[in-house]
């Protein structure tokens, strides 16, 4: 959410408003319709709990293991995404209150990575229904929190000089805006939702129609509001994270203390929440490997590998995370290579595998136009965001102590 400012730039008003607008109403067809398949198929005698299962029954052997990889891929992605940021947050709290403060990011990350791992013990999906509830009033808070910031601080005499033109040669201009789309999409991403619906009792479709409504509803609000506030107070001169505007580096912060401190406390805490979801699906691949059915889940047979493996993925996550915090020019690449896919191509392949609509009906064109543009999105953001890497490769460094 908080680099939607920065596609913004990279798109303009109109453009950028319709990017978000196409992915938001997309992203939310998809998941409604992967929910109508899973609901179909387990009518027929077939309950499907993850998405690589559906995957295999669709798509035969090699679906299983190319959407089983992909979700790995971008679980992780997230965790690691979440552990840099979270520790950036923390650091950014603690340099409001003592500014002389020499502690390196990693640090940080490392502290975030203890609170992790403390609460990946949680047993499931289930556990966590507490944690998601507070997640969403998180992400209602610091989007407040950023909106009301931008306003304030677009309104105020130090505001920037507001310049909405797209910066940059015709090059860069084109390969910024296939890097905003990705960002764009990869905001709308899951890749979980046939985990998520396996949690509700059947029948599921209505439940989890209504739950993708609320969500929505927090989503439109938040997400849209973040990123026109955001574009409209700084203009091309929004930067790939919001806050970072808000109090630059190189000058006075733009907002009172107090409300950055409150804002990167909801980012904190909403992040451990994202970081817990996006590692149950690889703590079930690993538990389903190593325990024993026939005995308790909480038997000492299967507390202590489950306690080793979590940890040892947590442990890894954040090691990754403080020698390369600056692996969102990599998350670019994961998020068009694996959220596309995932979200805006295979749900409609599994619907027209499922239902085949005739190709006389306008929803069968729809769909496989949603599959032809989104392919082609992903493939060119993919582009994009590692010609970025090269780009930025001449600063990466090794434990670098990052803003």
């Amino acid at each position: 959410m908080l680099t939607l400012p920065f596609a913004l730039r990279e798109l303009g008003w109109f453009a950028g408003i319709l990017a978000l607008t196409l992915c938001a109403g997309v992203s939310f067809y998809a998941y409604t319709i992967i929910s109508q398949v899973l609901e179909h198929s387990e009518r027929r005698g077939h309950r499907f709990l993850r998405f690589r299962d559906l995957g295999a029954y669709i798509l035969g052997p090699w679906g299983y293991y190319t959407i089983g990889a992909i979700q790995i891929v971008v679980c992780l992605g997230c965790v690691i995404g979440s552990c840099i940021i979270g520790g950036q947050s923390m650091k950014l709290i603690y340099g409001i209150y003592d500014p002389d403060c020499t502690r390196p990011l990693s640090e940080y990350i490392g502290f975030f990575g203890v609170i992790m791992l403390l609460l990946a013990q949680l047993p499931s999906f289930h556990s966590l229904r507490y944690i998601n509830l507070a997640s969403l009033i998180f992400c209602l808070g610091f989007a407040l929190c950023v909106v009301g910031g931008c306003i304030y601080a677009g309104s105020s005499s130090q505001a920037p000089p507001k310049d909405y033109s797209v910066p940059g040669t015709p090059v860069s201009k084109l390969f910024g805006v296939f890097e905003s789309l990705a960002i764009i999409t990869t905001a709308f991403g899951n890749g979980i939702i046939p985990e998520i619906q396996a949690t509700l009792a059947p029948p599921v479709a209505n439940k989890m129609f209504k739950g993708l409504l609320v969500c929505y509803a927090v989503v439109m609000s938040t997400f849209f509001s973040v990123a026109i506030s955001g574009y409209w107070a700084f203009g091309n001169q929004a930067a790939g994270y919001v806050l970072t505007n808000l109090a630059p580096k190189d000058g006075p912060a733009l907002v009172p203390s107090w409300l950055i401190v409150l804002a990167n406390t909801f980012i904190l805490a909403q992040l451990i929440a994202v970081a817990l979801v996006y590692s149950q699906p690889t703590f079930e691949i690993f538990e389903g490997r190593s325990s024993d059915v026939k005995q308790g889940k909480y038997s000492m047979r299967n507390l202590v590998p489950r306690f080793i493996l979590r940890s040892s993925y947590v442990v890894f996550a954040t090691f990754v995370s403080a020698a390369l915090p600056f692996f969102g020019d990599i998350n670019g690449v994961l998020g068009a290579f694996c959220f596309t896919p995932l979200d805006f191509v295979l749900p409609f392949l599994f619907y027209s595998a499922t239902f085949g609509p005739s190709r006389h009906t306008s929803r069968f064109w729809i769909h496989w136009g949603i599959i032809v543009l989104f392919t082609l999105i992903g493939f060119l953001g993919c582009i994009s965001s590692i010609r970025q890497i090269v780009l930025d490769a001449k600063y990466f460094k090794w434990f670098a102590d990052l803003q």
